[in-house]
């Protein structure tokens, strides 16, 4: 079966690395196709410094999805974490969860500095 949605990622993120490696266990269908934007010769939909400042996916040759819709639409796609996904749909659920995205790409690099191992930078 082809991938239905394609997902961008940052693979020198360890944060990223974690989840892509996640949702690659849990995608037992090969329905969702990872694309390492890392590596520097993959093409972009968008500017590469754009991809990867948040979380992009796409539908078959559907519309760019950003943040949360990208994680929905992934979510949708697994069958695990469909329900996630459809609960990320539902319009008041769908205002938590976009909070609480935004509220984590604040924090980001300091998870990605933790998991690295470095020391964070305050600000």
């Amino acid at each position: 079966m082809p991938a239905s949605v394609t997902v961008w990622f940052d693979g020198a993120c360890p944060l990223c690395q974690r989840e892509i490696a996640l949702l690659r266990r849990l995608d037992r269908r090969g329905a969702v196709a990872f694309v390492n934007l890392a590596d520097g010769a993959t093409a972009c939909p968008l500017d590469r410094a754009t991809m990867l400042a948040r979380f992009h996916a796409r539908v078959g040759g559907g519309p760019l999805l950003v943040g949360v819709d990208a994680f929905a639409a992934v979510w949708r796609t697994i069958p695990l974490t469909r329900p996630l996904g459809l609960l990320a749909g539902w319009p008041p659920a769908a205002a938590l969860f976009a909070r609480a995205y935004e509220r984590f790409l604040r924090y980001r690099p300091r998870l990605q500095a933790l998991c690295r191992g470095a020391r964070p930078h305050r600000r």
